[in-house]
């Protein structure tokens, strides 16, 4: 992850180190070398992700010169990608975001006992039909929409056995498929109460700035301006639903045509299936980047 754009541009290059630093870890190697077990771990996953893609932005404004602030309409990220948003429009210096992102992940993950809680992805599912589904599964436990992707993906999140009910359950409710995700945590849940406690405190320390752009917030669908308003939005995000397709819709309505996603190629395709009709670019090499800075020239 981000070995070719570090090998290819001082920008980009500078932007590890300066996580590096930061993190007082050679987070680098291990995104370069793994070992994988620990490089998934969501306390250094969440930093690395917002390094990569932030990386990818400093190589296109820096070797390229496309600017967000000047060509970009709005941002808006998903899950930890709200912190790189607000990185990536001045909101957080990057230094700041890497800690912030560091605590949120060894937050989220210390918050529920590992094996209490998990996650499902349901293929070929609305939002009303997971509703449905989540409410039958929890029996008392909890089992609620964790992220809303787009019309034929959503995800729970909550104890494991309400999780395990839910996916065993998802052809008596019309859904293609459920699965059990490979993760540490119920993120997205009201059982990280605990980690939201610790990003407030975190985020009364160290707040949001001024953003260059407005920012399209995970837990609301809608843009916000107002950086006191975004610190509340951020702690509330810790337990509530990335509403990522509403999201879509919501930037769709107000005018913006073309979705750039950086560093990666996974809420691209989430943004095409809800709105088949949007203009859809992921930058992840240097030959991405060029191709779209000439596209925009």
């Amino acid at each position: 992850m981000g070995t070719e754009l570090a090998e290819a541009s001082a920008a980009a290059c500078d932007v590890f180190g300066e996580v590096d630093e930061a993190l007082r870890q050679n987070l680098t190697a291990l995104m370069r070398e793994g070992p994988e077990d620990r490089l998934t771990l969501t306390e250094n996953a969440q930093p690395a992700i917002m390094a990569n893609a932030i990386a990818t932005l400093r190589v296109l404004e820096h070797d390229f010169g496309v600017k967000l602030a000047e060509h970009g309409h709005c941002v808006a990220g998903h899950s930890l990608g709200e912190y790189t948003a607000l990185a990536a429009v001045n909101a957080f210096g990057l230094a700041e975001t890497a800690r912030l992102l560091k605590l949120r992940g060894w937050s989220m993950q210390k918050a529920v006992p590992v094996g209490e809680g998990t996650m499902a992805v349901l293929l070929g599912a609305d939002i009303d039909q997971a509703k449905a589904l989540a409410e039958a599964a929890a029996q008392g436990e909890v089992c609620e929409v964790a992220n809303d992707n787009d019309p034929s993906q959503v995800v729970l999140s909550g104890h494991t056995g309400a999780i395990e009910r839910a996916v065993a359950l998802t052809k008596e409710h019309g859904i293609k498929r459920g699965m059990i995700l490979n993760v540490s945590a119920p993120f997205h849940s009201s059982l990280m109460q605990p980690a939201a406690e610790r990003m407030a405190h975190a985020l009364a320390a160290t707040p949001p700035r001024a953003f260059a752009l407005p920012l399209y917030a995970n837990v609301t669908a809608a843009p916000v301006t107002d950086p006191e308003e975004e610190r509340t939005l951020l702690v509330e995000q810790v337990t509530g639903r990335v509403r990522w397709r509403e999201t879509v819709l919501a930037m769709r309505a107000d005018g913006v045509e073309h979705f750039v996603e950086l560093g990666g190629k996974v809420v691209g395709p989430m943004v095409s299936r809800t709105d088949r009709e949007a203009q859809v670019t992921s930058l992840v090499t240097m030959q991405d980047l060029e191709a779209f800075a000439k596209e925009i020239a």
